[in-house]
């Protein structure tokens, strides 16, 4: 069977023609077999099944010839390598992070142009002579090893680092010891995963699973997280377990420490929204947590503790944000006990952090960044001025210096780093990235356009000054519209070429993202899912009605959840457009939840397994599930990674061979798979600029662009 698997991919992949641009691409036959699930009564087909095991040799040679196709079909867009040297061109150039301040010294990331990965330099004064620290580059030949965390001793011996290999959730903690720059072979923890570092005297906390299976690491199902304690001085000893929940495998952890050690905290969630909030004493060796908030409803978090009092954010009873205090003097500590220090507004309060003794606020607004600083009473001292309409990192810095830097962005405005003194109130700029881009030369307006139920969506539109609106002008439509995550202005060199050539790029902020609050969220998720694919269509047809451009001449791109968003609108309105791009998705609705920590995205979609009409809602609309022959499919070009252990591969592999297998025009359906990379983080610099040279490049294409670069 293998034999003839490997001899129909062979000569799938050797009939490709060279006129393949023109007429329907003959594709690598994948073969496929009885499998049926029964849900409800209802019985579903898997033909493609078999791609779910992404380590089999016939999956491999499926990846091998699908990829053969694909970089073929690439090959011949005539002005991809020019693109690819423009691209390269725009991204060489000093990349920056916010310096943040720890025993004394300041840190920085700083990436020269097109090195593989950001380097950590540290520095005794912003006037010193930067030294390099630790550079990741080193740790790998091809740059695939990337830093995922750092995180400072409170007494400044120790760094301890996390890093991830190829793209991959999975961590491994390091510690280096700061006097002679030198790792402490004592010290390396594996099989971390969703896990920050929190110093607690001469050691930290951490969260990590038991070791997977051989050969399910990237796949199998993410049980039982745990949290440890790792004592620099117990050489050799195993690392004390602190908190696990053996009757709830599927809950998951993050601890922190408040910056005077007085308390640790420890958030408990069973999906990406909703956390419980406990508090122990950290000197104690069991810290003996005690739940301050309960249940997965309302999100809490710390941002700290000031004399007795611990500072929360959370949208319980406020959905658009509010920050709480909870005397820690008291016996009764429960949320019901808090006082209110910030009230919620009509506007999101994003998040807040104490500097130089004050409360640092960063609101949305219209999908802006506005911030307001406040004492710790909760009286309004002063706004915070930013240098226009766009979005700002936060703030890094120490709860009692004033001394703070934050970094403001927008989608003209390449990232620029800001000084910012909390005392006076004043910011002066520190650096800024020189890019090979005029901000002057383009327009960013923000528009608002109708949705099918008549909710008003926000969208941003950039372009090239002098455009015309006469309805041809090529379009990027992008998105994302869930898990409460805001698609705020943001800088990207790679969307140039497209804007330099007449592109218009455009943004849509979709409900199930953070938007406007909690309330916005919720109208995305579960059985209000539809929504979403409900705005990003309407967004589609508003852009066409209103002059902008034309369905050959629009395309769409989302990943991960924004994969979704591109394959249920591909499916639901094929004829609406000239392109689209699904990235990492998820695309297989009832079996998503089956694989690593796709279980925790129920909060969002459901599960299959729920109920009847859950089932039946979610089959409605999963990419996977809804394609059919007889349809004329616009050129589609999904992407993936092989070391995807977020949303697995299996996704994109079944959704591509379906497609293939169904579409009856002659747009082609191509899957470009990327090999030792994941999710998307810490890909070095040479692979996204391949993988966005080879996006843009099919877009451009299909789009009927016949780009120049200089």
């Amino acid at each position: 069977m293998k034999q003839s698997i490997f001899a129909l991919l062979t000569m799938g992949a050797c009939m490709i023609s060279c006129n393949s641009h023109k007429s329907k691409l003959a594709y690598p036959d994948t073969h496929k077999e009885d499998v049926v699930d029964t849900y409800f009564g209802v019985e579903v087909r898997d033909p493609y099944r078999w791609l779910e095991d992404d380590r089999s040799e016939a999956t491999a040679r499926w990846v091998k010839a699908q990829n053969a196709l694909t970089f073929d079909y690439l090959d011949k867009i005539p002005f991809r390598e020019a693109l690819r040297g423009r691209l390269s061109e725009l991204n060489d150039y000093p990349k920056y992070g916010s310096p943040f301040k720890r025993n004394g010294k300041y840190y920085f990331f700083k990436n020269d142009g097109l090195q593989p990965q950001s380097v950590l330099y540290v520095q005794d004064s912003l006037d010193a002579e930067p030294q390099v620290l630790l550079d990741p580059n080193t740790l790998s030949d091809d740059g695939t090893v990337a830093l995922s965390g750092v995180s400072f001793s409170k007494d400044g011996r120790y760094l301890a680092y996390s890093i991830a290999r190829s793209g991959s959730d999975w961590n491994e903690i390091y510690v280096m010891d700061l006097a002679t720059r030198q790792l402490m072979p004592d010290h390396h923890i594996e099989w971390v995963k969703f896990s920050n570092i929190s110093w607690y005297k001469d050691g930290f906390y951490y969260c990590a699973y038991d070791a997977p299976q051989a050969g399910s690491e990237l796949s199998g199902k993410n049980e039982y997280q745990k949290v440890f304690y790792h004592s620099m001085a117990r050489y050799g000893q195993r690392d004390r377990l602190v908190f696990e929940d053996r009757e709830n495998p599927l809950r998951t952890y993050a601890v922190g420490v408040t910056d005077d050690e007085r308390y640790v905290y420890l958030y408990e969630t069973e999906s990406t929204s909703g956390n419980s909030l406990l508090v122990g004493n950290p000197a104690y060796r069991n810290p003996d947590f005690r739940e301050l908030a309960p249940g997965f409803d309302h999100d809490y978090y710390v941002v700290g503790h000031v004399d007795g009092t611990l500072y929360i954010w959370t949208n319980w009873e406020a959905p658009n944000g509010r920050l709480m205090a909870a005397d820690m003097t008291r016996h009764d500590r429960s949320r019901e006990a808090w006082t209110e220090v910030i009230p919620q507004s009509e506007h999101l309060l994003e998040g807040v952090s104490l500097i130089g003794g004050k409360l640092m606020a960063v609101y949305m607004q219209d999908v802006a960044s506005h911030v307001y600083a406040y004492d710790l009473s909760g009286k309004r001292l002063y706004e915070v001025k930013l240098p226009g309409l766009g979005s700002i990192s936060g703030f890094s810095g120490d709860e009692d210096e004033p001394e703070a830097f934050y970094t403001f962005t927008s989608f003209t405005c390449p990232p620029a780093i800001y000084r910012f003194d909390a005392d006076s109130n004043t910011s002066e700029l520190f650096r800024r990235s020189e890019v090979d881009f005029n901000p002057d030369d383009y327009v960013c307006e923000q528009v608002f356009y109708p949705s099918k139920d008549g909710t008003k969506v926000p969208m941003f539109l950039t372009y090239k000054k002098g455009l015309v609106r006469d309805g041809n002008n090529p379009v990027m439509l992008y998105g994302y519209g869930g898990f409460n995550i805001s698609l705020t202005p943001a800088f990207s060199p790679n969307r140039i070429p497209f804007l330099e050539n007449g592109g218009i790029y455009a943004s849509a902020n979709l409900r199930g993202g953070g938007e406007y609050g909690e309330a916005w969220h919720r109208a995305g998720t579960k059985m209000q899912k539809q929504n979403v694919f409900d705005d990003f269509i309407a967004a589609a047809e508003y852009l066409i009605a209103e002059g902008w451009t034309s369905p050959k001449r629009l395309a769409i791109d989302g990943g991960s959840n924004g994969g979704l968003l591109v394959g249920a609108c591909l499916t639901q309105r094929p004829d609406l457009y000239g392109a689209a791009v699904p990235e990492v998705g998820v695309l297989d609705m009832l079996r998503y939840h089956r694989f690593t920590i796709g279980w925790a995205w129920a909060s969002d979609y459901g599960t299959s397994d729920d109920s009847r009409e859950m089932f039946e809602y979610l089959k409605a609309y999963s990419p996977l599930h809804n394609l059919y022959r007889g349809m004329n499919y616009p050129p589609t070009l999904v992407m993936t990674a092989d070391h995807d252990d977020r949303v697995v591969p299996a996704h994109s592999f079944k959704f591509a061979a379906t497609l293939q297998e169904v579409n009856d025009g002659p747009n082609p359906t191509l899957i470009r798979i990327d090999s030792n990379a994941g999710h998307g983080a810490g890909r070095p610099i040479g692979k996204i600029i391949d993988s966005q040279t080879d996006m843009w490049s099919f877009v451009m294409y299909h789009l009927g662009m016949k780009p120049t670069f200089e």
